[in-house]
């Protein structure tokens, strides 16, 4: 089953890859390796979910804006290189807007990995680092950043 079909079949579909709003591009390649930008839980109406994780914002919610952000970065993947079919995801960094004494910053990064292992299987499989930060652009949640290698 192709990658455009497992998203189909969960219920989700990919946005618009969302502009870059300060002098940077969403993905760069090199050779066959691709460095996505950090994005975050965008709405369609631009804004971000916002506050700490751990004060105010649950560990389920935020699992569920780096599943949103997830969804944003498969779809700049795609730009990247064509087909989700063609996409290895090598390493993924996930940063919390964490409260102070937050700790379980891997369970909020999981909602985008899992995403990423439901529809790439296993070439959505990757090493990960899941850090807490005292803040984040916007105020958002949750940012994330990924490497990829395009396949043959």
């Amino acid at each position: 089953m192709s990658a455009e079909q497992k998203l189909k079949e969960l219920g989700l579909s990919l946005p618009e890859v969302p502009s870059p709003v300060a002098t940077y591009v969403s993905f760069k390649r090199i050779g066959d390796m691709v460095y996505l930008s950090g994005q975050g839980p965008k709405r369609a109406d631009g804004s971000y979910p916002t506050g700490k994780v751990g004060a105010g914002v649950s560990i389920e919610d935020a699992y569920e804006h780096a599943k949103h952000t997830g969804l944003g970065l498969l779809a700049a993947m795609k730009k990247a290189v064509g087909s989700l079919d063609k996409v290895e995801v090598v390493k993924l960094l996930g940063m919390v807007n964490a409260a102070p004494d937050f700790a379980d910053h891997p369970k909020v990064i999981n909602g985008c990995s899992d995403l990423f292992v439901a529809v790439l299987g296993d070439n959505g499989r990757h090493a990960r680092s899941a850090v807490g930060m005292g803040s984040l652009p916007n105020n958002m949640t949750v940012e994330i950043e990924v490497i990829i290698k395009v396949l043959p």
